[in-house]
């Protein structure tokens, strides 16, 4: 019996050292995605504004990923909803960002959805303003408020004044957002998740939510 509490101990000293060194990997590669994007508000690359018209604000019925989607294909001249693609798989398919992606790229073969996880900030505008500046909206993930509760959330980005640090949000909580670089990437580091409750860490640990996390749409 000794025997085995011992080794049950130390089964236990792995297991909670194994999962303090996976927090503290999210915690570097955060912290690595956060350099410094000042000169992005004088470069000549982004002075030119950008909106993308004629994409519909929605509240979702069922899951964000499934409405971001359904935005997606009403801005592209198609019908699809989340209902559908519920009926479709009887379930949530798009709980991580990769499974997103594929959906998106199952539903709009037309177009190339990359994923992009722990981007750096200037990676982030680089990628978000290309995609806006080839005439689409750009999926993201990012720390959102359903009511007085953090969520982890699919959204558009549908536009950006870079030289006026000004992004817009189509939110798929039924509303557009308005928000600085400085919001926007509190909100994506997921720094404004706070408290976070272990099991939405562990997530991130584990790799099954990422952040600084940008899709682009070729």
């Amino acid at each position: 019996m000794k025997k085995f509490l011992k080794i049950l101990g130390s089964i236990l000293i792995l297991l909670t050292c194994v999962i303090i060194a996976a927090l503290l990997i999210v915690v570097i590669r955060t912290k690595m995605t956060q350099n410094d994007y000042s000169t992005v508000f004088t470069s000549e690359k982004y002075k030119t504004p950008i909106t993308i018209e004629n994409v519909e604000v929605i509240q979702q019925d069922i899951s964000c990923g499934y409405a971001v989607i359904e935005m997606f294909s009403f801005w592209n001249g198609g019908n699809l909803t989340e209902e559908d693609l519920y009926d479709e798989y009887g379930k949530i398919i798009t709980s991580t960002g990769q499974k997103f992606c594929n959906e998106m790229n199952k539903q709009f073969p037309e177009f190339k959805t990359e994923i992009h996880k722990y981007v750096t900030n200037t990676e982030f505008i680089d990628i978000m303003y290309d995609t806006l500046a080839s005439g689409k909206p750009v999926p993201f993930e990012w720390a959102a408020l359903y009511g007085d509760e953090w969520t982890l959330h699919y959204s558009l980005i549908i536009g950006a004044d870079i030289p006026n640090n000004k992004v817009t949000v189509a939110n798929p909580y039924g509303y557009y957002e308005e928000l600085t670089l400085e919001e926007l990437f509190k909100r994506t580091s997921f720094e404004a998740y706070s408290p976070m409750p272990l099991f939405m860490k562990m997530g991130f640990a584990i790799g099954m939510f990422e952040k600084n996390t940008v899709f682009s749409v070729e």
